[in-house]
């Protein structure tokens, strides 16, 4: 009895070892503290994945470091340039070996309102956008897998997981978990369009309050998709997809939602992104189409593609959209759109130091 009683105290004695390893308290003083604008909607966040002082900032390290790809070339801030706002200024994304997609990189901003992630919304959780291109053999051609164990070999990030995890055995959860913290906490807030959006102040110049006004009515029908929560200048950032006449009926299958789906019905349409910084993001859409904003309103005024799952706020103006080809408006408007998009230049956002690279000094 003796013998088996010995035994059993060091089953229990390891299953709570184990236990211990697995379960991660954070430390009350590593606690983030995320400030977020009071006029900003409430916070979507995952309770398995507190916001920590260690966490971000390795989330910050992992962000900026090649080791994340097959042969340390690549970083997460190579297709998410600061300067650009955490977009890309190229079309398409360049990866391991020069590889190229047929995708433009959304950017990082305000991401810790949103729920689904990437064009055709195939991840659900930040955590898992946050480990895509790792696995994307023409982005970062890498596995997660593999990365992890790098990363459990390096003397520099096996403390740091240690103090932000409580393991140095790195998983492929906690490098998500890792990066999406940093993410998370990118915030921008501080354009000429908060100004007037939160202290209810005239900060616009006329051509830019014209364009204001031609934004937010059904001249310009923008707000249908991108101002439904004015504060965060995208339709609630996570559910809505649109088919914005980019493509015609054939080179829209299988694109889009549908790609997640399945269902034709959503051929064409894609995840509408916010419009914060747009002077810095181009080029836009999906595809990285096209190079400018004048480009972007002539196509909005003249070049909508009409087809089965064509927008409903394009298809309620049938007569404008066949006399048109688009909404129809006049130069003098585009430019004034154009002049209001600028107001949502947030220079406080692409110096943040808090964002910034940590590896340059």
């Amino acid at each position: 009895m003796k013998k088996f009683a010995v035994i059993g105290i060091l089953l229990l004695s390891a299953m709570l070892i184990m236990q211990a390893c697995v379960e991660h308290t954070a430390n009350p003083d590593d606690t983030y503290d995320f400030q977020t604008p009071p006029y900003f909607p409430k916070i979507v966040s995952p309770t398995n994945n507190p916001l920590t002082k260690s966490g971000v900032s390795l989330g910050r390290m992992l962000f900026y470091d090649p080791i994340l790809s097959q042969d340390s070339t690549i970083s997460c801030s190579s297709c998410h340039n600061i300067a650009n706002a955490f977009a890309e200024d190229k079309r398409y994304s360049v990866g391991v070996g020069g590889a190229t997609g047929d995708i433009n990189a959304m950017a990082i901003i305000n991401l810790a309102w949103q729920q689904k992630f990437f064009w055709n919304g195939r991840a659900t959780s930040l955590e898992e956008q946050a480990l895509g291109p790792i696995n994307n053999p023409l982005e970062m051609h890498e596995t997660s897998e593999n990365v992890a164990a790098k990363l459990s070999r390096s003397k520099r990030y096996a403390p740091l997981f240690k103090q932000a995890f409580g393991s140095a055995n790195v998983t492929p959860e906690m490098i998500g978990k890792a990066i999406s913290q940093f993410e998370r906490i990118i915030v921008s807030n501080q354009s000429t369009y908060d100004k007037f959006y939160e202290i209810q102040e005239q900060a616009f110049t006329a051509e830019e309050y014209a364009g204001f006004r031609i934004f937010f009515t059904e001249r310009g029908q923008c707000f249908h998709c991108h101002g439904a929560n004015g504060t965060l200048l995208a339709h609630n950032l996570d559910t809505i997809f649109r088919n914005n006449g980019l493509l015609t009926d054939q080179e829209m299958i299988g694109k889009g939602l549908s790609f997640v789906t399945k269902k034709t019905t959503d051929d064409g349409k894609f995840k509408v992104p916010t419009l914060r910084n747009i002077e810095l993001t181009g080029p836009y859409m999906h595809d990285g189409r096209f190079a400018t904003l004048a480009e972007l309103m002539d196509f909005y005024s003249s070049g909508i593609k009409q087809n089965a799952n064509l927008d409903i706020n394009f298809t309620k103006s049938p007569e404008r959209l066949e006399q048109y080809g688009g909404l129809g408006l006049t130069s003098i408007e585009k430019q004034q759109v154009i002049a209001f998009l600028k107001t949502l230049t947030d220079t406080a956002f692409t110096h943040n130091p808090a964002y910034q690279n940590p590896f340059k000094k």
